[in-house]
């Protein structure tokens, strides 16, 4: 048996609760608060930013570009994951 096996399954607990206190710092909430946030975003599924848009928006900040594209979204090919 190791000698130090409480301390090795109690570090990551440690580094997660100092992490999530950091976190709660830069928040300027409590642990608690943090804890309950990041629960609530959780529970309820904050939307993805999709990377077309994130382009989008990248591109609009830098002035645009004037393309003309529409999305194809028929599938010609099936996919075989065998």
């Amino acid at each position: 048996m190791i000698a130090n096996a409480g301390y090795y399954r109690a570090q990551p607990l440690r580094e997660t609760l100092r992490a999530l206190k950091a976190l709660a710092a830069r928040h300027g909430r409590s642990a608690e608060a943090e804890i309950r946030s990041i629960l609530e975003a959780a529970a309820r599924g904050e939307p993805r930013v999709k990377l077309g848009s994130l382009l989008v928006e990248i591109g609009r900040e830098f002035g645009g570009v004037a393309l003309d594209v529409k999305r194809d979204k028929i599938v010609t090919e099936s996919i075989d994951f065998e």
